[in-house]
């Protein structure tokens, strides 16, 4: 009895630390949960809400009116030119920012004298603001005091009378667009590969190239496999921002010239924001969320299966 008597405090406080380790998972978790629902969750909402309705910012009226906000948008030609300018400047975007991003991390991984300085300093563009690195590209893409055509000029690119109006004409405008969101995207990207290439065994490498297999060899049959995983992650989170970008269309171009490099994002937010359409603005903005649900699924459905070697 007196054995039985001992054990059973000792069980209590078992039980009782228990119970404490199953709670302190959720106690943890509830930060983050609320933070998304709040800043996330809600917006979503109303943002559904109204696209259904007819809300304005100069009425006090708020109507259901059905489909009507989507198929308005659909039956937009700007609407339909910002959603192909998404989709075109999405994939550009990132297939420019992976391959450049692999040749940047492999640079880096290799040794040489200043390697943390140019570390540092690659990293600068994803680090500072961004509003005030599109405020410098855009007076380097100006019309009058272009820097880069200047430049193209000095190496005979440009003839002395050339002068490309980067901002003005459709297609140099989202060339321009797409160049400065690889420069903004890419120091992320080589970072996360860099990670990646860092947790790569060197002895894996080191028997492949003693087998005789190439460079070449090594990189296709080695590090891009194993990179899948981390790579897929990082193609994850550029698609999303790149989707969801707003600053960097409104700041260099603000949809122009004559609307014609708008994305869903900057279109939604002109119409939403500026012209003062709530409901078109918010049906607008939600033709982006099938398409991250189904870009997220996917990713994430890749990188799992990488990780489990099928």
């Amino acid at each position: 009895m007196e054995e039985g008597a001992i054990r059973e405090p000792w069980r209590a406080v078992a039980r009782h630390r228990l119970r404490g380790d199953r709670l302190l998972g959720p106690l943890m978790l509830a930060p983050a949960i609320l933070y998304i629902v709040a800043l996330v969750g809600f917006p979503l909402l109303l943002a559904i809400y109204l696209s259904f309705s007819n809300a304005t910012t100069g009425s006090q009226t708020l109507n259901y009116v059905g489909l009507t906000n989507f198929a308005r948008a659909l039956d937009s030609t700007i609407f339909r030119a910002a959603l192909t300018n998404t989709f075109v400047f999405t994939l550009v975007s990132e297939i420019l920012v992976i391959v450049l991003g692999n040749v940047l991390a492999l640079t880096l991984q290799q040794k040489f004298r200043g390697r943390p300085v140019v570390r540092f300093l690659i990293l600068m563009p994803w680090a500072a603001p961004f509003a005030l690195g599109a405020i410098g590209w855009k007076w380097m893409f100006d019309s009058l005091y272009s820097v880069v055509n200047w430049m193209l000029r000095a190496i005979h690119i440009l003839g002395p009378h050339d002068f490309p109006q980067w901002l003005g004409v459709t297609k140099l405008a989202m060339a321009a667009i797409i160049t400065v969101h690889v420069w903004r995207m890419l120091p992320f990207s080589a970072i996360v590969i860099l990670a990646g290439l860092s947790a790569i065994p060197q002895e894996v490498l080191d028997a492949a190239a003693v087998d005789g297999a190439s460079f070449p060899q090594r990189f296709w049959h080695i590090l891009v496999p194993m990179l899948l995983p981390i790579t897929t992650v990082a193609v994850l989170f550029g698609t999303v921002f790149t989707f969801t970008d707003l600053s960097l269309v409104y700041i260099l171009t603000a949809g122009g010239p004559f609307n014609s490099t708008h994305v869903l994002s900057s279109w939604a937010f002109q119409v939403g924001i500026i012209a003062g359409d709530l409901a078109q603005g918010a049906a607008i903005a939600l033709f982006l969320l099938p398409v991250l649900l189904v870009v997220a699924i996917g990713m994430l459905r890749t990188a799992s299966r990488a990780e489990a070697g099928v």
